[in-house]
C-alpha cells in the first residue's frame, strides 16, 4: 500500500517506501497503511454513489465536473464535509473530494489540470500521522522521525494545523457547567419572504437611479414560493448563533400575544434559546414583516409596534449581556440598562450598535461604549462614531479604544475585517463563498456573534477572526439570517479545511 499512498500524496521522496515499512514494523505489520486506503476507497467510493455516478467506469475528468456541479447546486455540500482526505484516482487524474479543494475548483473555475489537491493531500498526510501516532505499540518520537525522512511531515502543515485547531477538548465542550450565559437584549420579528413571479413585475430605474418595482395595481397576480422565518433580528439572531456555537443563551424581546408572538416564541424553545426574559404585552401585536423578493433583489415593507419597553431584570444574571437592535423610542429602556449594569459590575458586555444607536450620537451613547468590552460595527459606522476618516483604520480603531472599548472589531464587506484588543491590530479576509450568496440577510449578526462566542469562551481574538467569516459564508448561502448558522463541529469542519491565506495578519 506504501506505492498507492506515495501517489495520492504526490511524495516524491526517496525514503518514503523504507520510511513506511518501518512505520508498519513499530506496530506490529498491522496494516495501518492497507486500512487507511481502505478507508479512502469505501468513503469515496460512497459518495461517487451518491453523486448518482459508477464507481465502475466513472474517469477522473466526469467525477471532477459532477462535483463542480454538486456544489453549484448544493452550496452547503453536505455530502463532503467529512471527507477532508479523501481521493479518487491513481498518478496524474487523482481527485480531491475535500471540501475546500472542490469548492476552489469550483468558485475559481479551475480547468481539469489547474484543480486544487493540496488540501485533500494535507488531510491524508495528518490522518496517517494520527493512526501511527495512536497505535500502542509506538513511541512519537520514532513515528516523528520515520514521518520527517518519508516527507509526510511538513512544516507547512504544521502551520495550518496550528491555526485552525481551536475547539477545544470533547470533555470541555460537553460540560454545561462551564458554559457563560448572555442575555441577548433587543427587538425581535417575523418575517414573511415573498418570491415574485418575474412575469407579473418588473423592475424599473427612475431618472434619480432608483430602482423601483411595480405590478398591476387591483389585479390577482399569481407569486412563485413564500417562506416564513420567525424570531430574527439581530439579538434574537445573534442568541441562536451562540447556542450553536455551545453557549447557553436567553432573549429579552418585546412582543403581542397573538398568534405570531406564540410563534416566535415556540420557535425560540425549539432553538434551545432561554424565554424567561421575554416580556408578552397583552393586546399588542407582534413584529410582522414582509419580504418582497425579485430575482436577487428584495424590498422590504416593515413596521414596529409600540411597545413599552419597560426593563426588568433578568430571570437569571447572565455572564454577558449583548446589546443589539432596538427602536426608535427606546431610550428610557437604555437607561435602564445602564441602572442595572451599573449595579452587576461583573456582567461583561457586547455592543453590536443599531440604527438608533447611531442616531442618539456619541454623547448619549457614550457610558456604553466605555463599558462595553466587545464592540462590533462596520467601517462607515465607525467613521460616524468616532468622526476619524473611513480611510484610516488605524485611526478608526484607536478612536474607538478612546472611547472605552476593550476589544474593537470593524467589518469591511468584501474586504473582511479589522480587530484590535488594545495590544495589536489585525486584519482578516473573509472565508471563500462557496458560491454566490443567496441571501445575505444575517450576514453581519453571524459575525459580531461568533466574535462574541469565541471570545466568551476563552478564545483569543485571532481565533475569533477565524471562527466569524465562517458563520457569515455559511449564512448567506441559504434564506434568512438563522438557517446558514453553525455548530461547533460544522464550524471546525471548515476551519480544517480554510486555505492556507486564511488567517488574521498584523495591520501595517
Amino acid at each position: 500500500m506504501a506505492g498507492a499512498l506515495q501517489k495520492l500524496l504526490n511524495n516524491n521522496s526517496p525514503n518514503f517506501t523504507m520510511s513506511l515499512h518501518a512505520l508498519e514494523r513499530s506496530t506490529g505489520r498491522v496494516g495501518v497503511d492497507v486500512r487507511l486506503i481502505g478507508d479512502v476507497l469505501e468513503r469515496s467510493h460512497s459518495i461517487v454513489r451518491q453523486l448518482g455516478l459508477d464507481t465502475a467506469d466513472t474517469t477522473s475528468r466526469e467525477l471532477y465536473m459532477a462535483l463542480n456541479s454538486y456544489v453549484a447546486k448544493n452550496p452547503t455540500a453536505p455530502l463532503l464535509i467529512d471527507a477532508d482526505y479523501l481521493l479518487w484516482g491513481l498518478s496524474d487524474e487523482i481527485v480531491s473530494l475535500n471540501l475546500i479543494d472542490v469548492i476552489e475548483n469550483y468558485h475559481h473555475q479551475l480547468r481539469f489540470e489547474d484543480r486544487s489537491l493540496g488540501h485533500a493531500r494535507r488531510a491524508l498526510r495528518g490522518e496517517l500521522l494520527t493512526r501511527y501516532h495512536s497505535h500502542p505499540a509506538t513511541i512519537e518520537s520514532g513515528v516523528n522521525n520515520h514521518a520527517l525522512s518519508a516527507g509526510i511531515m511538513l512544516e507547512e502543515d504544521e502551520y495550518h494545523k496550528s491555526v485552525t485547531k481551536l475547539i477545544k477538548t470533547e470533555n470541555n465542550m460537553n460540560n454545561d457547567n462551564n458554559k457563560p450565559y448572555v442575555l441577548a437584549v433587543g427587538d425581535i420579528i417575523s418575517d414573511d419572504f415573498i418570491k415574485l413571479s418575474e412575469e407579473h413585475a418588473e423592475v424599473t430605474e427612475d431618472e434619480h437611479g432608483y430602482k423601483r418595482i411595480s405590478f398591476e395595481l387591483g389585479a390577482k397576480l399569481p407569486y412563485d414560493s413564500v417562506e416564513k422565518v420567525e424570531a430574527v433580528e439581530c439579538s434574537p439572531n445573534a442568541a441562536v448563533s451562540m447556542t450553536r456555537l455551545g453557549l447557553e443563551t436567553s432573549l429579552m424581546s418585546w412582543l403581542g400575544d397573538d398568534e405570531a408572538g406564540k410563534g416566535m416564541i415556540s420557535y425560540l424553545k425549539s432553538q434551545s434559546v432561554g424565554t424567561n426574559d421575554l416580556v408578552v404585552e397583552a393586546g399588542m401585536k407582534s413584529n410582522y414583516h414582509y419580504v418582497l423578493r425579485y430575482g436577487a433583489d428584495r424590498t422590504k415593507l416593515q413596521k414596529f409596534e409600540d411597545y413599552s419597553y419597560q426593563w426588568k431584570d433578568p430571570a437569571r444574571k447572565p455572564d454577558w449581556l449583548y446589546l443589539g437592535v432596538l427602536g426608535e423610542n427606546t431610550w428610557p429602556l437604555h437607561e435602564e440598562i445602564l441602572g442595572y449594569l451599573e449595579q452587576n459590575q461583573d456582567v461583561r458586555v457586547c455592543f453590536q450598535p443599531g440604527m438608533y444607536h447611531l442616531m442618539w450620537g456619541i454623547e448619549r451613547m457614550k457610558p456604553f461604549y466605555l463599558r462595553a468590552e466587545i464592540v462590533i460595527l462596520n467601517r462607515e459606522e465607525a467613521a460616524e462614531v468616532t468622526g476619524v476618516s473611513r480611510e484610516d483604520m488605524k485611526g478608526l480603531l484607536q478612536a474607538m479604544h478612546d472611547l472605552g472599548v476593550n476589544v474593537i472589531v470593524i467589518t469591511d464587506g468584501p474586504d473582511g475585517a479589522y480587530a484590535s484588543d488594545g495590544q495589536q491590530m489585525f486584519s482578516m479576509p473573509n472565508y471563500p463563498d462557496p458560491a454566490d450568496p443567496f441571501d445575505r440577510t444575517g450576514a453581519g449578526d453571524a459575525f459580531a456573534s461568533t466574535i462574541t462566542a469565541a471570545l466568551a469562551l476563552g478564545e483569543s481574538l485571532e481565533a475569533a477572526l477565524l471562527w466569524a467569516p465562517i458563520n457569515s459564508m455559511s449564512v448567506v448561502q441559504k434564506l434568512g439570517a438563522q438557517a446558514g448558522l453553525l455548530n461547533r463541529d460544522e464550524l471546525q469542519s471548515y476551519l480544517d479545511n480554510a486555505p492556507e491565506w486564511y488567517h488574521p495578519s498584523s495591520l501595517e
